[in-house]
């Protein structure tokens, strides 16, 4: 018999608060009650069935103005039941991995609500930092900007699957470039002009971009299956709190939600969205001109005078080029996320598809054009690699500052005013739960690893396209990346609330947008290697028969990395034989499900008979 929250008592005498509800002051006493009734009531009578106080009683807020702040809880029950609602997957005592169940609950390994529940996806959802475990996870991930080995286990019990993936791929891609960058060394120290050097060096960036993707596949399905989420069962995705339509019945659930016709999503994104994004294309575009206007200004200052001063100035409009590029990318980001809300999307699946295309898009040809102009148009290599570096490293210095310096600085110069604050009381109220709520509800709102994997991205454009150009671009993005994992630590624990976490089994479609950037360079090293002096030199007069030549092995490249690609299976063969052995299970319980259901039938149809025939 499956046990249901209504059936159980879920008061507890000790409240732990684990989300903060904040009322806008005009808020009327009848609206507070209803949504008070409506978290603390029995889910029979449409509640959530949750704890529910206010943070200040009524004497602390005439002391204390502008205070309408509630907290929530929840009992380990209510806690255990939602636990087995979303899907959670935990190691049994005979070692395999099956879905939690209250009823079953003792028969998984290191039984204990608070250890089950923190290693799971339940209690580290509610956005109220647990100061004692953050203390915890903060000794062991970071300190004073020290690259240290990065605790997943405990990064992913307390903040959750899709950021401790982050972290994750972080960590990995940084390994991965050390190679990159050690051999990128001695090539841009030496002679990189020579072909047969250059060669080598695009020949191993290709296959680096194909190895690292495939193998990183491999140890996130190893880190997600002992987490419990790559087998996690799937249900039907909600609506998005943003969707709005007219009340209808949904067919396929049966319950009424808004309803949207999708026409009219489709004419929102064809004739408004699509012509938007091709309008910021064109000006950024427009924006890139006036940059090599800019160059070709310096350079001819520079030649005229020949000073010292000028050849510093030759850096400047690259250097102003990457500010601007950062600019729009941030002004797009904005009027993107507008454009996809406005669309009207009825999942957030969906609606994140969309405005990854659109960021993705514009920031590709934002940040690579003016290369690919260099590269391919103007031929100049040796602006090439000048852009490329001052690209690469401002970006880096920008992003640096903008995500974690100032943040963290604007709130350390909040902590302090209240600390004073609540020092200048005299109300006699829990001091520290009112300063932990008033600093967290201060603090920024983590929007999610969007932007996190967008930096990575463009850092992977930057090597993998151009870096047997310019070979110090992975060294430079090593040195970067040391310092990213610190901050994004910091940032995490001490600038940003607690996120919301989600169950994630991979990094989602970010893996698809690495492995096309694997493809656009191999057709990038490609035509640099076809382009470069040497490579012309033994084709002095069929250019023809150079194009060909380049064409086949860029196409047998791609082969290669397919058949790479395919051979690199992208689950371990242990986690594939537990999986096919748990869905073996699974089938095994339906069967014998189904046959006890058809038992019962049987047994209903045989006692039907018999009173039909004593009647």
């Amino acid at each position: 018999m499956k046990v249901t929250l209504s059936a159980l008592d879920t008061c507890e005498s000790s409240f732990t608060p684990l989300v903060v509800l904040e009322l806008a002051q005009d808020v009327k006493e009848e609206t507070k009650e209803w949504l008070k009734n409506r978290i603390v009531s029995k889910k029979e009578d449409g509640g959530a069935q949750l704890l529910f106080r206010p943070l200040l009683n009524k004497y602390e807020k005439e002391t204390l103005e502008n205070q309408n702040l509630y907290l929530v809880g929840a009992s380990n029950i209510t806690l255990l039941l939602g636990a087995e609602a979303i899907g959670l997957v935990k190691e049994c005592n005979d070692n395999t991995m099956r879905a939690f169940t209250y009823g079953t609950r003792h028969n998984f390994k290191d039984f204990n609500v608070r250890r089950l529940l923190t290693s799971g996806i339940v209690i580290q959802v509610f956005p109220l930092h647990d100061n004692e475990a953050l203390k915890k996870l903060e000794d062991s991930w970071y300190t004073r900007f020290t690259l240290k080995y990065q605790p997943l286990d405990r990064i992913r019990g307390y903040f959750g699957e899709t950021i401790a993936l982050y972290f994750g791929f972080l960590e990995y891609f940084t390994v991965a470039l050390i190679p990159m960058a050690v051999i990128g060394l001695p090539y841009y120290l030496f002679v990189w002009e020579d072909y047969d050097k250059y060669v080598i060096f695009a020949s191993f960036n290709l296959i680096w971009s194909t190895v690292i993707l495939e193998v990183w596949k491999r140890g996130c399905a190893n880190m997600t299956y002992r987490w419990g989420t790559l087998v996690m069962k799937r249900q039907f995705e909600e609506p998005r709190p943003g969707f709005h339509g007219v009340l209808g019945i949904n067919p396929v659930t049966g319950r009424e939600e808004p309803l949207y016709p999708s026409y009219k999503r489709q004419l929102r994104i064809y004739l408004v969205s699509l012509p938007f994004v091709c309008l910021c294309l064109y000006f950024s575009l427009y924006v890139m001109m006036i940059y090599f206007d800019m160059e070709a200004w310096a350079m001819s200052l520079h030649e005229s005078s020949g000073s010292e001063w000028t050849s510093v100035l030759l850096y400047v409009p690259s250097i102003i080029y990457a500010i601007v590029i950062e600019i729009m990318n941030r002004l797009y980001r904005y009027a993107a996320e507008f454009l996809t809300s406005w669309e009207n999307h009825r999942l957030e699946s969906a609606y994140q598809n969309h405005l990854i295309l659109k960021v993705l898009v514009f920031n590709f040809l934002n940040c690579f054009a003016s290369l690919f102009y260099i590269a391919f148009v103007l031929r100049d290599m040796k602006l090439l690699r000048q852009s490329l570096a001052t690209l690469l490293i401002t970006s880096q210095i920008l992003n640096q500052i903008m995500e974690s310096l100032l943040p963290y600085w604007l709130q350390k110069k909040h902590h302090v005013q209240v600390k004073r604050k609540v020092q200048a009381l005299k109300a006699d109220i829990d001091a520290t739960l009112y300063e932990q709520v008033v600093l967290e509800k201060e603090m920024g709102t983590y929007l999610g690893t969007f932007d996190d994997y967008l930096e990575l991205f463009l850092q992977f454009g930057y090597v993998s396209l151009f870096s047997c150009v310019y070979p110090l671009a992975a060294a430079f993005a090593v040195l970067n990346n040391f310092t990213e994992v610190n901050s994004d630590a910091l940032k995490m624990c001490r600038v940003l609330k607690r996120p919301f976490s989600e169950p994630s089994a991979n990094i989602g479609v970010w893996q698809l947008a690495f492995e096309t950037m694997s493809v656009i360079s191999v057709v990038t090293n490609c035509a640099l290697i076809g382009m470069s002096p040497q490579v012309n030199a033994l084709f002095p007069e069929s250019k023809l028969d150079l194009i060909l030549i380049v064409v086949a092995v860029e196409h047998a490249l791609l082969a290669f990395k397919f058949i790479l690609a395919f051979a690199i299976p992208d689950k371990p063969r242990h986690i594939q034989m537990k999986l096919a052995r748990l869905e073996f299970e699974s089938l095994e319980a339906l069967k014998r499900q189904q046959m006890k259901l058809m038992a019962q039938n049987l047994k209903e149809e045989s006692r039907e008979g018999n009173k039909e025939e004593e009647a």
